[in-house]
């Protein structure tokens, strides 16, 4: 038993270095993992269990997105019918998204543009599912918040 929480712990640290190189799909998928397997296992080795599944499944979406997968769903921020999903097939990977904008509306105190978004993605044949917050920098360009 002791084992199995080093090795998580060792899993954890390792998948945490990584995420800071990812997007923040890492931290968020560690975070509700976390509190996933502390809920589901009540001790230490089930948060160590559930923060490091989380935080790979946040990282693989993360990562799995390149450039063409960027550019589509930017496009789905800016010019994507509210509550009308939209997907497409990255012709590389052959990773499947499909998008629900939200309303767009501004964010109290900066008045920024924030747009939220359902996204479901099937990678390697698995879904999954996130919620995300973008936002436009001042740049115009949308930067993705959670």
């Amino acid at each position: 038993m002791k084992y199995l929480n080093i090795l998580a712990l060792i899993a954890l640290l390792a998948l945490s270095a990584c995420a800071t190189r990812s997007q923040s799909g890492a931290a968020i998928g560690g975070a509700v993992g976390a509190i996933a397997g502390q809920a589901i296992g009540h001790n230490t080795e089930g948060t160590l269990i559930g923060a490091g599944v989380g935080t790979m499944l946040g990282y693989l979406i993360g990562n799995e997105m390149d450039k063409y997968d960027r550019q589509q769903l930017d496009h789905m921020y800016e010019r994507g019918v509210s509550n009308q999903t939209s997907s497409w097939v990255n012709p590389d990977t052959g990773s499947q998204y499909a998008v629900t904008p939200q309303p767009a509306y501004q964010q109290p105190g900066s008045n920024r543009w924030c747009r939220k978004a359902e996204i479901d993605s099937w990678i390697d044949g698995r879904k999954e599912t996130v919620l995300t917050t973008a936002c436009r920098n001042a740049n115009g360009q949308w930067e993705i918040q959670r």
